[in-house]
């Protein structure tokens, strides 16, 4: 059985280049190494896309949501990888697929699962969640950075 660990955003800052409003992580939880984990995101109204996308009826656009999909499995692969990186590059997203509105309120949960790592490349399945609802889901290839 695996031993399943966590990120909070401190270490979450340490892994990622990215920063405020462009880091759609609060913390990751269920990490085993980097095959799988579930990250967390909870959606507010007071993010910069709920002035515009939509006035009166806010909806967490769909390609922030492949974002933070891609930034769960760039945070857990990162962290696998150790010091032998510096940052993972987003390759490709294939059969992203939208199902379901998020909203102020929600809380989305990333479940990432590894499908094959080779060398400087990994392809990770991710699932977007609120409570048993799928939200969206989309197939992530991303590539480290060599130092």
């Amino acid at each position: 059985m695996a031993e399943l660990s966590t990120m909070d955003i401190s270490e979450l800052l340490s892994v990622l280049p990215h920063r405020f409003p462009m880091l759609m992580l609060d913390k990751i939880i269920e990490i085993d190494r980097d095959d799988s984990a579930i990250g967390v995101k909870c959606i507010t109204i007071n993010e910069p896309w709920a002035q515009g996308h939509f006035p009166g009826q806010p909806i967490f656009p769909g390609v922030l949501i492949i974002e933070a999909i891609a930034q769960t499995a760039g945070a857990i692969a990162m962290r696998g990888q150790g010091e032998d990186a510096t940052s993972m590059l987003l390759l490709c997203v294939d059969q992203a697929k939208f199902r379901s509105p998020a909203l102020p309120g929600d809380v989305l949960h990333f479940h990432l699962k590894k499908e094959q790592r080779r060398r400087q490349v990994g392809r990770y399945q991710g699932i977007a969640k609120v409570g048993d609802r799928v939200v969206a889901e989309a197939i992530i290839t991303a590539m480290f950075v060599p130092k």
